[in-house]
């Protein structure tokens, strides 16, 4: 009678003592998860709270080679500019950071239809990391463009302990006003404003400059790509946009500006890095590194994950999509298609194929991957 009665006090307190090793350890666990957890339910139930913030009003684009221009411009209900009257000069302004290969690139794409390359680089990366001035240091490599470039940098800063790094990008935003301000730019001249992976079609640029009537401001619609131009992920980038220039009104932005966007008019190609240091060096460098969280950063930033990451076409942060409907969640889920078609990309891209043959289908691999000689 004794041992039973022992017994049965004895079981609630195993109980209570399982109990609160199995909260214990997993309240540590979620601790240490606690991104990885709240990323998920919040890219997993994103459809059932948030709506999208990119513009609505899609405007039809209409494009072939060798169509006269007043044509183009009578396609999307706008008049093109009379013979006499100047078009409006272009002035692209570009925050630098270090992608060198997709700077020459866009140079080479829109060098016909701009008047000025605005190129603002800094001394540190967005979340206050050290960096070269890459585009300084390399410039000659840009002397096919040096008549059009106006080009500056700032020392940049480390971040202060409440700050993230969304202060030090808004502070670079506000340092390219003022170089803009310093151009020669005229009120109603036409301002590119897209970073320097958002590359807009230098037909769109001309349709833009050449047809009267065309709304600003105005988001461009690009085709989102990542790793290369082998995987196409959606045509959702809007981020890019074109201002008619007013000194009173005109800011720098990165951010939804209006609800009109023109269609298919350019390609967004993010994390497109010949070298494999670079991806890395930009996972723990831009606005959004705080997704280093979703896993050990000895995996994140290990080369050969990295490697293994590009030629999938997987999440490099191992992140669920962003989508706003279920359907597209379960379309963009797991490793993306690979493209086969390199139709309708930058001229300059395909004219030198050798040269960025990493950006192109088929070609993944990095040059300094491991065991890459």
């Amino acid at each position: 009678m004794v041992v039973c009665c022992r017994r049965a006090r004895t079981l609630p307190f195993l109980f209570s003592t399982a109990a609160f090793l199995f909260l214990f350890t997993t309240t540590l666990l979620l601790y240490r998860k606690s991104y990885q957890l709240k990323n998920t339910i919040s890219y997993i139930t994103r459809p059932l709270w948030d709506t999208p913030e990119y513009p609505t009003n899609i405007l039809p684009h209409y494009y072939a080679p060798g169509i006269p221009q007043s044509t183009l411009c009578n396609l999307h209900n706008w008049t093109v500019l009379p013979s006499n009257t100047r078009p409006p000069k272009v002035y692209d302004a570009i925050l630098f950071s270090l992608e060198l290969d997709l700077l020459e690139i866009r140079l080479r794409e829109l060098y016909d239809v701009v008047d000025t390359f605005i190129i603002l680089e800094s001394g540190t990366t967005f979340t206050g990391m050290s960096k070269p001035l890459l585009f300084s240091e390399n410039r000659a490599r840009f002397d096919f463009a040096a008549d059009k470039i106006l080009y500056s940098s700032i020392p940049g800063r480390t971040l202060a302990p409440h700050e993230n790094p969304f202060f030090i990008e808004n502070e670079m935003r506000v340092a390219m006003n003022a170089l803009i301000a310093s151009s020669n730019i005229s009120t109603d001249d036409w301002i590119i404003m897209s970073d320097v992976d958002e590359i807009p079609a230098a037909h769109t640029i001309s349709l833009i400059t050449h047809c009267h009537g065309v709304p600003s401001p105005l988001h461009l619609q690009l085709r989102n790509y990542i790793y290369s131009f082998e995987f196409h992920y959606d045509d959702l980038s809007w981020r890019a946009q074109v201002h008619r220039y007013d000194p009173l009104t005109t800011a720098y932005k990165h951010s939804k500006s209006t609800d009109t966007m023109l269609a298919d008019a350019g390609w967004h190609c993010s994390f497109c890095f010949r070298y494999l240091q670079d991806v890395a060096f930009k996972m723990r460098a831009y606005s959004h590194s705080d997704r280093m969280g979703m896993g050990p950063e000895s995996k994140l930033l290990d080369p050969r994950y990295i490697q293994d990451v590009i030629c999938r076409g997987a999440d490099v942060f191992g992140m669920l999509p962003e989508a706003y409907e279920y359907r597209e969640l379960v379309a963009k889920w797991g490793d993306l298609p690979k493209q086969k078609s390199a139709v309708g990309l930058p001229r300059y891209l395909v004219e030198m194929a050798d040269r960025f043959r990493f950006l192109l289908p088929g070609g993944c691999m990095r040059e300094d991957a491991p065991g890459n000689s």
